[in-house]
C-alpha cells in the first residue's frame, strides 16, 4: 500500500453510523485499505456548500454509502453532484444488504474490503 489517499464520504445522515464503520474497518489491522477521511462530522451553519466543495477538491476520490436514505438526502445528492463537477473518482458501495437503491449516475457494487481497494488503490 502506497501513501494514504484523501476520500471523501458521502453518505446520507441516517447513515451515519456505517461511515463510522467504514472508518473503523479501514482501521482494521487486515484490512486492505487504508485512506484519509474528509466526510463532514457535523453540519456547517453556513456555507456548507463552499466548505464542502473545498474538502471535496482537496480529496483523491468520493466513496458513496448507497441506501434508500440517500434517495431522499438533499445534501448527500448535492456532494455527489458536486464530485461529479470536480471530475473526482466515485465509487458507490450498497450499506446495506437487503437495500440495493441506485444513484443517479453512479455505478454501485456491494461492501466488500476488495471493492473498497481496489477503488482507493486506483486514486
Amino acid at each position: 500500500m502506497g501513501d494514504k489517499k484523501i476520500v471523501f464520504v458521502a453518505f446520507a445522515i441516517e447513515d451515519e453510523r456505517s461511515r463510522d464503520f467504514l472508518k473503523g474497518q479501514s482501521l482494521h489491522t487486515k484490512s486492505p485499505f487504508e485512506y484519509i477521511d474528509t466526510s463532514v462530522k457535523e453540519a456547517y451553519e453556513t456555507d456548507w456548500k463552499e466548505k464542502v466543495r473545498t474538502r471535496i477538491r482537496r480529496s483523491h476520490g468520493v466513496i458513496a454509502l448507497a441506501s434508500k436514505n440517500s434517495l431522499r438526502s438533499s445534501g448527500q445528492k448535492w456532494e455527489i453532484q458536486c464530485a461529479k463537477e470536480e471530475k473526482k473518482p466515485i465509487l458507490a458501495i450498497w450499506v446495506y444488504n437487503d437495500d440495493r437503491s441506485k444513484l443517479d449516475g453512479v455505478t454501485t457494487v456491494p461492501w466488500t474490503w476488495d471493492n473498497i481497494k481496489n477503488f482507493i488503490d486506483r486514486l
